[in-house]
């Protein structure tokens, strides 16, 4: 339910009255936000895989981080099998 007009003035006046109450101003406000996940030089390519669900399950077994894993998995195979591309 919304405010009406009348108890949002009154609720504005009780927060302009009040000594605790500070609105930051746009550097304090900047310094509040959290600063994010710096850019990375390269990126991972977001595709649909389907895989068979004893291979995720032992790969989400693993805890956090489970998607690394196999991606790093997948890179020892390319290293060790260097699979010929088709045309």
């Amino acid at each position: 339910m919304l405010n009406n007009p009348e108890e949002e003035t009154a609720i504005d006046a009780g927060i302009e009255a009040d000594p605790n109450t500070h609105e930051p101003d746009e550097e304090e406000a900047r310094a509040l936000r959290r600063p994010g996940r710096p850019p990375m030089d390269v990126t991972k390519e977001r595709i649909t895989i389907r895989l068979s669900p004893e291979v995720v399950e032992a790969f989400r077994a693993t805890g956090k981080g489970w998607q690394t894993r196999m991606d790093g998995a997948l890179k020892e195979w390319l290293r060790e099998h260097h699979p010929t591309t088709k045309s």
